[in-house]
């Protein structure tokens, strides 16, 4: 791939010639890296699910730190990932963080196969798994530098979004392929249920090896690192100093962490609560990362702030309806609540991401978007938990949505008096239309 010798996205004659076939190129390899990486961050979310039914016996709440760990340590690793694409350029950082995936896909395949395998060598994998985490903030970051701030919303909306479609991938593709001997030949022999159906859960893991090993080779041979865009850690980290970073953070966690930590969270609680329809785990995530894209459209035209709002009261109302049907035991309302609620965070993950290229100068704009989304992962950690605890304590999820009920409406007035009110310090999050000549 050639090098690119300038970058300039807010030209619109470089755009035009040059910038935005570079940008498309690099976005629409992007995804599939990113995708990838959702998928073995989020493999335990189904993977724990079927350990128990193959000859292992954790408990409940160890099930439950399983789906979790992966976000704590996903969440962490994006500190690190943040900041990476400015010290050692995108397109390296993309090669590197994509290949690194292969180690707890192989690790997983071989680990599930012997039902005597200890917690604890679990637990070293599902942290291995928060290598796919980390990737959501370098990847972001990268294409954040390719598109104008116009467009931005946009892009980063496709790229978070079907990057994040992972979720919904690994929860659907794994209950097909784990009935299938796939890779009996390579991978080892099946396990026998209760019921005397055979399933081969390694193929849960085994089979995204080559698609990540395929991706390592077209992000090396056809994305690029950008001139002008590299920057030391100290120069990066004085975001930190910026009040407005943590507000934005505080907004992100409340939209991608809800989104995050119940995909991770929902298909446990569908077999906790309704286990006759977990095969339907994988439509929460689904909706969500289909609507990243949609938020971030509807944040370059009606502006961020304003779409954040509608998400933080629909997904408040969402919470509700849950509580509701599950006290109920009703199905079809819990889902349908679900969704809204799934839908909601979707939504505003992409409505938070357009309003911080108007907050922050673009060399600054790359590494909050990093640094908040680092803060969201950890959403995948604490909600899982949280239904852990709740669980537990009170023998219903119930209690965990109190708190994102409270969390939301501290969310809806930070949002209105930073960036709504008469006396927001920041209010304009749409580009002023031109008029022509």
């Amino acid at each position: 791939m050639a090098k690119i010798k300038e970058w300039n996205p807010e030209d619109p004659q470089f755009w035009k010639n040059e910038g935005k076939r570079h940008a498309t190129r690099n976005l629409w390899i992007s995804v599939p890296s990113l995708m990838l990486a959702f998928i073995v961050w989020q493999i335990w979310s189904v993977v724990a699910v079927r350990l128990n039914d193959i000859g292992f016996h954790f408990t409940q709440d160890q099930l439950f730190t399983l789906a979790a760990i992966p976000g704590l340590v996903g969440a962490t690793l994006r500190f690190v990932y943040t900041f990476a694409v400015g010290k050692f350029g995108g397109r390296n950082w993309t090669v590197i963080s994509t290949g690194l995936l292969v180690i707890p896909a192989v690790g997983i395949g071989v680990a599930v196969q012997d039902p005597t395998t200890s917690f604890s060598v679990m637990l070293l994998l599902a942290a291995l798994c928060g290598l796919g985490g980390g990737n959501f903030s370098s990847s972001l970051s990268n294409i954040s530098f390719f598109y104008p701030k116009k467009e931005k919303g946009t892009a980063l909306g496709i790229n978070g979004g079907l990057g994040n479609m992972g979720v919904s991938v690994v929860q659907f593709v794994t209950p097909l392929i784990i009935t299938a001997s796939t890779f009996a030949l390579v991978g080892g022999e099946g396990q026998l249920l209760k019921n005397g159906q055979t399933v081969w859960l390694q193929n849960a893991a085994f089979i995204w090896v080559i698609p990540i090993l395929v991706m390592t080779v077209v992000a090396f041979f056809g994305m690029n690192n950008l001139p002008g865009t590299k920057q030391s850690f100290s120069e990066q980290f004085v975001i930190v100093k910026r009040k407005h970073t943590w507000i934005m953070t505080w907004l992100y966690v409340a939209t991608f962490g809800s989104f995050i930590g119940y995909s991770a969270a929902f298909p446990l609680l569908l077999k906790s609560q309704f286990p006759e329809h977990v095969s339907l785990a994988f439509l929460g995530a689904f909706v969500a990362a289909a609507a990243r894209p949609v938020g971030g459209w509807l944040g370059d035209k009606f502006g961020g702030s304003l779409v954040t709002a509608v998400v933080l009261v629909t997904m408040g109302l969402g919470a509700v309806g849950v509580i509701y049907f599950i006290n109920l035991h009703q199905f079809g309302g819990f889902l349908a609540a679900f969704l809204i609620l799934f839908l909601a965070a979707g939504t505003g993950s992409g409505s938070t991401f357009q309003m911080i290229p108007y907050i922050f100068p673009a060399k600054e704009a790359a590494p909050v978007l990093g640094f908040t989304a680092a803060f969201a992962a950890y959403g995948s950690f604490f909600i899982p938990k949280l239904f852990g605890w709740a669980t537990k304590s009170t023998g219903s999820p119930v209690t965990a949505f109190y708190f994102f009920i409270g969390f939301y409406l501290i969310s809806m007035i930070l949002n209105w008096h930073f960036y709504q009110s008469k006396k927001a310090e920041i209010t304009s999050f749409v580009m002023p239309k031109t008029k022509k000549a």
